[in-house]
């Protein structure tokens, strides 16, 4: 009895020593919905009215939604400036969701992007899904890419079908791990995400704003993507730079296709683009799929 007394009291004494694993605090979100905003869209004071809110509003009680803010500007064509902004995106949402992943424990993630929000979010699944990430994989539970800049045609595309890659190139190595739970919608005619395997203008102009703001780290990656371009767009998009009449060359005839695109609309015209025979439009698919993942 006294040996089985010194055991019990012992027991005690190294139970108040030793610190308790600490709870997760009461205000970590089963899934936290990590939301990349477009192009320009974050320049209002509440991102939330953008292309996005219509696929995060309305979600379950179990979810959170985080918007991401970054500087958002410029077109993927134009260079410098849409660089920076999505290094500058891409930057913020690892920091996003570094932070709440220290911090709540048991929250899964998704992440979703629209436009160069698509673009930023996608690069941040791939690096996680590839092992590089701020989270493993396994906590990564969907990624949802509406009009991604770097879309491949090897993504799950949900509705119909389109032709070629995003402007900036498909994302040499794809997502890794993380693939089964990505999905990506891109409307017919979006020069975001869907340009011709063949159109070497627009290929090259995609790629130039991946260089605008060089990360080495991707510097295989880059040169993944300019193999690929030559490879596959040289020869033909030369031909057609031959073939253009002299009163209409060829870089006439891309600077109307891009004011045509441009006023078009159809970049905005995810919240009515229907992706599926039940009528579902591309955002309430989104906020369908999220809904049910957080069930």
């Amino acid at each position: 009895m006294a040996a089985l007394a010194a055991e019990v009291l012992a027991a005690g004494l190294w139970g108040i020593g030793t610190p308790q694993a600490a709870a997760a605090p009461a205000d970590c979100p089963a899934l936290s919905v990590i939301a990349v905003p477009g192009t320009w869209e974050t320049s209002d004071d509440d991102p939330r009215q953008g292309m996005l809110s219509m696929v995060t509003r309305g979600l379950p009680g179990s979810v959170r939604t985080e918007y991401v803010s970054y500087a958002a500007t410029a077109l993927p064509w134009e260079g410098e400036v849409y660089g920076r902004s999505e290094r500058e995106g891409v930057n913020n949402t690892r920091g996003t969701i570094a932070d709440l992943a220290a911090r709540c424990g048991a929250t899964r993630f998704a992440l979703i992007g629209y436009s160069q929000g698509a673009n930023v979010a996608g690069d941040v699944a791939a690096e996680i899904g590839t092992g590089h990430g701020v989270i493993p994989p396994d906590r990564l539970v969907a990624v949802g890419l509406l009009s991604d800049p770097r879309r491949s045609p090897a993504d799950a595309l949900v509705g119909p079908p389109v032709p070629g890659a995003g402007a900036a190139g498909a994302r040499p190595g794809g997502f890794g791990w993380v693939s089964p739970v990505v999905r990506t919608i891109c409307a017919a005619g979006d020069l975001y995400c869907s340009v011709p395997t063949d159109d070497l203008a627009g290929r090259f102009a995609g790629f130039a704003t991946q260089l605008s703001a060089p990360d080495p780290l991707q510097i295989p990656n880059y040169a993944a993507t300019l193999n690929s371009i030559l490879g596959e767009a040289l020869i033909p998009g030369w031909q057609s730079i031959l073939s253009a009449p002299q009163d209409d060359p060829s870089s006439q005839q891309w600077g109307r296709q891009v004011q045509e695109f441009l006023s078009s609309g159809v970049h905005q015209s995810y919240p009515a683009y229907v992706v599926d025979a039940n009528g579902t439009t591309a955002t309430a698919w989104l906020h369908n799929w999220l809904a049910d993942i957080a069930r």
